[in-house]
């Protein structure tokens, strides 16, 4: 398929690793010029001397004045990816308020308040534009000790149904991709266990993980004129586990 974003900006939160920062490479490849959001300088640092012509900007998106003020101050977004997000496993009983303020500053608010910076520009200058939201399949269905972090992400699933609908008469669609677990650094540690692993891949129809290209894709896809219909949906990246 042939895609092109020559002549977009596009913004990458949570850009430094795992699946933003291959994002935020792929969309480079293909002409955007990108912008990469992360907490960590050290990420952001490694990923300017791999790719010197993306711009790079350290914020912490659970802070929310920081976070407006940062995006705020950007040039008009053309592609919004929101990736950034917390990742919990507890059960019921030992959930305290601190979990649930993180997960939902970062995972629900982030996404909010990001997007109403970035698309306020965008209905200012009559531009179209695309969104995607970075959600789970946790979302869509209940797993064992994810709770909160469930929560979060039908929130993200929400916020994406109702962007949709608010912003699709300026020409701006929002989507959301649900993974299952991702083959990042991080879903490989927080799914080293094999008895945990054989649980989780015995109930993918596909038998496997996604691979970090497996997700890039379908964001390229949903932030692409390819998809220029799709607007509102809450895609699956899990090899049939929801439809189980």
């Amino acid at each position: 398929m042939d895609i092109s974003f020559k002549g977009k900006r596009a913004l990458v939160t949570g850009a430094g690793r795992g699946i933003g920062r291959a994002t935020a490479k792929r969309l480079v490849q293909l002409g955007a010029a990108v912008v990469a959001l992360s907490k960590t300088k050290e990420n952001l640092d490694s990923l300017k001397e791999e790719l010197p012509e993306i711009e790079i900007v350290q914020c912490d998106l659970a802070n929310w004045e920081e976070t407006r003020k940062a995006v705020s101050a950007l040039e008009t977004i053309d592609l919004l990816v929101n990736n950034a997000g917390y990742g919990a496993s507890v059960p019921i009983g030992q959930i305290d308020e601190q979990l649930c303020n993180t997960l939902f500053d970062i995972n629900v608010k982030s996404v909010i308040n990001v997007t109403q910076e970035v698309t306020r520009k965008l209905v200012a200058a009559g531009k179209p534009g695309s969104i995607v939201n970075v959600s789970s399949q946790a979302g869509i269905v209940a797993l064992p000790d994810h709770l909160v972090y469930g929560a979060s992400k039908g929130a993200v699933d929400q916020i994406t149904r109702v962007t949709a609908l608010e912003l699709g008469p300026s020409n701006i669609r929002c989507n959301s991709i649900n993974p299952t677990v991702v083959e990042t650094d991080m879903g490989k540690l927080g799914w080293s266990d094999p008895a945990k692993r054989e649980w989780m891949t015995s109930k993918i129809p596909l038998g496997r993980f996604a691979a970090v290209d497996d997700v890039v894709d379908a964001i390229v896809y949903l932030l692409s004129d390819r998809s220029a219909m799709v607007n509102g949906i809450t895609l699956p990246i899990d090899g049939g586990f929801t439809a189980c």
